[in-house]
């Protein structure tokens, strides 16, 4: 598999709906009312997950660190620092790349969510660094790995501890170690933070972004966006039919949602609250500036999940340059195989190394 950017992930969604007594009988699958489950979301279920999300304690900011050593960064040296840190009572690593020499809040802090589940390595956080080019000097970098998950550097591995909880939980993670990196970096600019997100990782970083307002722009290869739609509903169904795909984090989705709800051990109403608070399209007006790259060929996470995003988004009327996508003919689940990806991601991404400017009180009158 290349190291570049893990390309397995979840996905989800998209389907046909019937509701209502006029479209004749229920959609049950093995008992599940699929037109229940799957039906859009209310504005009393998202309005319930956003007070949630407000009334959820504020990640701490208190960590260890486990290992410092000094890497090259392009031209520069670099400090790698692999920080412990706790979010929901479970011990996790992440990791924290600072350019050598930088002042006090002089730099943006860009975030990575990786894809799969099998964890990420340092190796593969390095690489990332080099799609910004040039410039990858003039970042910091965090990695965050996801609960149960090995955070691996050489032939050192550092487990994270706790039950999977993808998507949802990894947001808590991601935002978990964004505390611990501001307070353990002073070379940080708290104001720019940015995220970039590979297939699992897409989704985690745009609700990142929509959990925190901090995060002012998002890079999405390839994630999945609706867990309500038509994808999202064949997995389901294939799985409650007991031939569930090998896909990360299905086999969550499975234990926890599919298999309790066709056992009677769990209700449509928390099962859709589940679902919708993984699904980013759905509070689009929350999200920052995004950029989106989608292979039409892609065999993991179908175009439709872009295409999900993309409308969302035009509905509220957004487009360049605070909204970006590119949809590549052809491609697949893999930045290489998105010609000029990376390049625009670069780009996108540039604003971020100009600070803002310092507010005078003299323009406010």
């Amino acid at each position: 598999m290349p190291v570049l950017l893990l390309s397995l992930c979840l996905l989800w969604a998209c389907g046909d709906r019937s509701t209502g007594p006029d479209q004749g009988a229920a959609r049950l699958v093995a008992g599940v009312d699929f037109d229940r489950l799957f039906a859009p979301p209310t504005q009393e279920e998202l309005a319930a997950i956003s007070a949630e999300w407000a009334a959820g304690p504020a990640p701490s900011a208190v960590y260890s660190e486990v290992l410092s050593t000094t890497v090259f960064l392009g031209a520069k040296n670099a400090t790698l620092r692999i920080l412990a840190y706790t979010v929901a009572g479970s011990r996790l690593y992440g990791a924290l790349l600072v350019p050598q020499g930088a002042t006090p809040n002089s730099l943006p802090l860009i975030v990575y969510a990786h894809g799969g589940d099998q964890g990420v390595s340092i190796e593969e956080f390095q690489l990332i660094s080099l799609g910004m080019g040039q410039a990858r000097g003039q970042y910091a970098y965090a990695l965050p790995t996801f609960r149960a998950e090995a955070l691996r550097y050489g032939q050192q591995i550092f487990m994270s501890e706790g039950e999977p909880r993808p998507w949802d939980g990894d947001v808590d993670d991601g935002l978990g170690l964004i505390a611990v990196a501001l307070a353990a970096e002073p070379a940080l600019d708290p104001t720019r933070l940015g995220a970039v997100g590979i297939s699992r990782g897409g989704a985690v970083a745009l609700l990142m972004a929509v959990r925190d307002a901090r995060i002012t722009r998002v890079v999405n290869f390839f994630g999945p966006t609706d867990l309500l739609d038509v994808f999202g509903q064949e997995i389901a169904e294939e799985a409650l039919l007991g031939r569930a795909r090998q896909l990360p984090g299905l086999d969550y989705l499975n234990r926890t949602l599919l298999q309790p709800l066709k056992d009677g051990t769990l209700g449509i109403a928390e099962a859709r609250l589940a679902l919708i608070r993984r699904s980013p399209v759905y509070f689009a007006d929350r999200l920052p500036a995004v950029q989106l790259h989608h292979g039409t060929a892609d065999p993991v996470v179908p175009v439709s999940q872009a295409q999900r995003l993309i409308d969302a988004m035009q509905a509220l009327g957004r487009g360049a340059p605070n909204f970006e996508y590119y949809l590549y003919q052809g491609g697949g689940h893999h930045p290489l195989t998105l010609p000029g990806s990376l390049e625009r991601a670069q780009r996108f991404l540039a604003p971020l190394r100009q600070p803002a400017p310092a507010f005078s009180a003299a323009l406010a009158y």
